[in-house]
């Protein structure tokens, strides 16, 4: 499977996120990320989706959470 959607995720975490903001501490980046993804998954939309946020596209899933919340639940289920 090509990884070329993953791969412009992280770029994309890297360059508006990471990058330009100054994490002191891990507790600072996790909320950081947390903002972050949610803005990724409510607000922006996919072109892939139809133009859809993922919030939208994928309403009837239960994926989600808080970033230390899905952390957590894929350690479980490892």
């Amino acid at each position: 499977m090509d990884n070329v959607f993953i791969e412009r995720l992280w770029r994309s975490v890297k360059y508006e996120e990471i990058y330009l903001f100054e994490h002191a501490t891990v507790i600072e980046l996790c909320a950081g990320l947390e903002k972050w993804f949610e803005r990724y998954n409510t607000w922006r939309p996919h072109e892939t989706l139809g133009n859809q946020t993922p919030a939208v596209a994928y309403a009837d899933e239960d994926i989600g959470g808080s970033l230390a919340e899905v952390v957590i639940k894929s350690k479980k289920t490892a």
